[in-house]
């Protein structure tokens, strides 16, 4: 990665990251990988950017510790929603417990989303979430600027950007925010959608 850097703009995202101290190894692992870089005369960008995927409830929790030490997160939903609610989204037994308006999770994610933007780092939704139509204005309402999607929900998803008013989103949030009733967080992700 480090030598790619040289032809062009990369980025390192560590994955599966649960506290300091992985982040603190890695980026001792990549001291020590751009010094040999340096000793060989081989180029590379010095000030390659290194992110963490927030895909797990630990890092969730932790965000500000860990983007003290990061440049950038993002958050991969489709695993901190399986890991929050400890359930196999490929596990039919199971999947139907998969629940991405669950109260833990959006309080996870707009909890995550809040701290990047208190600290002034950017911060990304990647996963299904990110190209679900019904919650973009859920996650534009938490404060999501950066979303990371598969190409084929691109236009849909611009197109719902572009026809929201955050500002007017933000009491339905709250109020999303306030509950921990599942009924009544659908029916108002329904009022949010159909504004």
């Amino acid at each position: 990665i480090l030598r790619a850097s040289h032809y062009g703009r990369v980025r390192i995202l560590i994955p599966m990251i649960a506290s300091v101290g992985e982040v603190d190894q890695t980026l001792l692992l990549l001291a020590q990988a751009k010094e040999t870089l340096r000793e060989q005369g081989v180029p590379f960008d010095a000030g390659i950017e290194v992110g963490g995927m927030i895909e797990i409830p630990a890092a969730a929790l932790a965000i500000g510790s860990l983007l003290s030490r990061l440049d950038f997160a993002s958050i991969g939903t489709n695993d901190l929603i399986q890991y929050t609610l400890a359930v196999d989204r490929s596990d039919d037994a199971v999947s139907h417990l998969y629940d991405p308006l669950h109260p833990a999770v959006l309080k996870l994610i707009g909890g995550s989303i809040a701290t990047a933007d208190k600290l002034g780092k950017p911060i990304a939704v990647c996963g299904e979430m990110a190209g679900e139509l019904q919650l973009t204005r859920l996650l534009l309402g938490l404060g999501l600027r950066n979303f990371s999607m598969h190409p084929a929900h691109l236009l849909g998803i611009k197109q719902r950007v572009l026809t929201s008013e955050v500002v007017s989103l933000r009491p339905i949030i709250e109020r999303m925010r306030r509950t921990d009733d599942p009924a009544k967080l659908i029916g108002l992700l329904d009022k949010l959608n159909a504004q």
